[in-house]
């Protein structure tokens, strides 16, 4: 049997096969949501109208609203920090008044408009906040990236990071003048990322990290006080790698508590855990950190955007995602050490917030595509809403299961299994993927790509191979310096280990890749023989020729992956599948 073959068994369950025009249909996708007094802002990315982000706010819960377009076309909220961008909007309360800055696109500057009627909320569920004035260009279009910031109310000003000249710095701009070149307030040593504003205004806090490391191998936390004249002082190192040792170590997202302590996470014990400094820290001799809460679970990812968030406060505690062998929950993190996990239904999770006993979140689960989660923790009721409706028939979805298998260095490799809808036999076709970067991670949340192939009775294995996210530091330091090697024996071993267990026929399987999976996928294809058939999209190919052209961000990432392109050349060109064609007898 082969492939040609299958095209009478696709037939024959066409009834109950997802069809492909609803699996590429466009979709907006959902990004940092924040909560304002008792509405619900957030990004949206539109495909429709060429990938254009906008904000868009509604009342809380209130998902029958047709919800208010705050940035309305051609605004396009997108930024290009460190080549991947991320965080364009900052947003802020006052009282009745919402006050927004923002990145657009379309010539990198930075503006700021204020809206008022955020208290004027009725039982009319009307959604009309109102504009004080058009939107005020406040930054003078240069050759720099601007992204993550805030507003400073108390110094009418925005404070964020400008990448310029192969450098961050940390700037700010008045809220009252137009047109500002940026008022630099810090210069870093290489990158800045997660400036942190603390409940008086008078400290700031920010991530710090030096190439060739990245931000999740190794990075420091600081803080400087806020002097009256709005310039840094005093800048001190709280915690982080000290690049003096062999310990690396990595910080992510720092918060303010409302009772002025500081709260990070960090994996000196291996894994992303809380920590928190108490407020008083600048009077004792010595920074010490209480780690309340160690647990072999996730609260941070690796920072490869600005704006992702895993860390929030909620009333006198912190709120917090932790992921737990690829799956993600809503944990309550109490100052006794305690941790409550949240009762809701969805274990795919990101971009958190909190405020006033209220969390945000994007979620999915198994059975629902990612929309808005939004939660009261006190009597934890929620609602969902879905980025676009889907009338699916529950008993056509192939629901996940953690399928784990041994690498070739014997350690256990995390995938999530797919059964084909009608079950799993000896005979049923397999595909197999993998994530898009080396430090990704598959999750359970829905996907129709995967569903259009379990209802057509494929099984699909979806792998977490070592360098994956979600499972400590460690798991994700497998695939140092073995890059092209462990990811295409993680993703060989796993789909035998699946026909070892009588559920796939070990002729019929496939693999699908994109990026840093297309790169295993063709390799798997050179050097394994397991794979009968493989689709990539735009796959690594010539890993010297990657390393040559590469931005600042990732610049000394091979040096991890593989090591130095002078050193270790030789491993450059004998792992790249443009060199071993001749070896690819399978179609592509």
């Amino acid at each position: 049997m082969n492939f040609n073959d299958l095209e009478d068994l696709v037939s024959n369950n066409a009834s109950q096969s997802i069809p492909a025009e609803l699996v590429i249909e466009q979709k907006v996708v959902i990004k940092e949501p924040r909560i304002v007094g008792n509405w619900v802002c957030w990004l949206e990315q539109r495909p429709q109208e060429n990938g254009r982000t906008t904000a868009l706010i509604r009342p809380w819960k209130a998902s029958d609203v047709i919800p208010q377009e705050l940035t309305p076309d051609p605004i396009d909220l997108r930024t290009c920090l460190h080549g991947y961008g991320g965080a364009p909007l900052a947003i802020k309360q006052n009282d009745d008044f919402l006050y927004l800055c923002w990145i657009d696109k379309q010539n990198g500057c930075l503006w700021h408009q204020v809206w008022n009627g955020l208290n004027l909320f009725n039982q009319s569920r009307s959604c009309s906040l109102q504009p004080l004035h058009k939107p005020i260009c406040i930054s003078k279009p240069g050759k720099f990236y601007l992204a993550d910031g805030l507003i400073d109310l108390k110094n009418n000003r925005w404070i964020g990071v400008m990448e310029k000249e192969d450098k961050d710095f940390l700037i700010t701009f008045s809220l009252k003048k137009q047109l500002q070149s940026p008022k630099i307030i810090y210069s870093a040593k290489d990158f800045i990322g997660y400036p942190s504003l603390s409940p008086k205004s008078d400290q700031l806090a920010w991530v710090e990290w030096q190439s060739s490391y990245m931000p999740w191998d190794a990075s420091e936390l600081y803080v400087a006080i806020i002097d009256i004249d709005g310039s840094l002082s005093n800048p001190l190192r709280l915690a982080g790698n000290t690049l003096k040792t062999h310990n690396l170590v990595s910080v992510f997202q720092p918060i303010w508590l409302s009772t002025g302590e500081l709260v990070v996470s960090e994996d000196s014990n291996g894994w992303w855990n809380l920590m928190l400094l108490s407020a008083d820290f600048r009077l004792n001799k010595t920074i010490s950190w209480e780690k309340l809460w160690p647990i072999h679970a996730e609260v941070g990812l690796p920072q490869w955007v600005s704006g992702l968030s895993t860390i929030s406060e909620i009333g006198e505690n912190i709120v917090a995602l932790i992921c737990t062998n690829g799956t993600w929950s809503i944990g309550l993190f109490l100052k006794n050490g305690e941790i409550r996990k949240i009762n809701q239904p969805f274990n795919d999770l990101s971009f958190l917030y909190a405020s006033n006993e209220k969390i945000v979140v994007v979620a999915s689960n198994s059975f629902n595509e990612s929309g808005l989660l939004e939660l009261d923790v006190n009597d934890e009721t929620w609602i969902h809403t879905s980025c676009r409706e889907l009338r699916l028939n529950k008993n056509k979805i192939s629901v996940p299961e953690p399928f784990w298998f041994d690498s070739c260095n014997g350690d256990k490799v995390h995938s999530w299994y797919y059964p084909p809808i009608n079950g799993s036999k000896v005979s049923s076709p397999l595909l197999v993927q993998a994530h898009s970067g080396p430090t990704g991670m598959a999750t359970s949340g829905l996907n129709l790509e995967i569903q259009f192939w379990t209802s057509r009775d494929w099984g699909v294995l979806d792998i977490n191979y070592g360098g994956s996210t979600g499972f400590g530091r460690k798991y994700r330091e497998r695939l140092k310096r073995n890059w092209g090697k462990l990811d295409l024996e993680d993703c060989t071993r796993g789909a035998l280990a699946l026909v070892e267990e009588k559920k796939a026929n070990k002729d019929l399987i496939a693999f699908q890749g994109s990026s840093a999976s297309g790169f295993t996928a063709l390799a798997c294809l050179c050097f394994q023989d397991v794979f009968s058939i493989c689709a990539c999209r735009y796959p690594v190919c010539d890993l010297v020729s990657m390393a040559k052209s590469t931005h600042r961000f990732e610049a000394g990432y091979l040096n991890y992956l593989l090591g130095s392109l002078e050193k270790d050349l030789d491993l450059y060109l004998d792992r790249s599948p443009q060199n071993h064609i001749e070896k690819i007898n399978k179609p592509v």
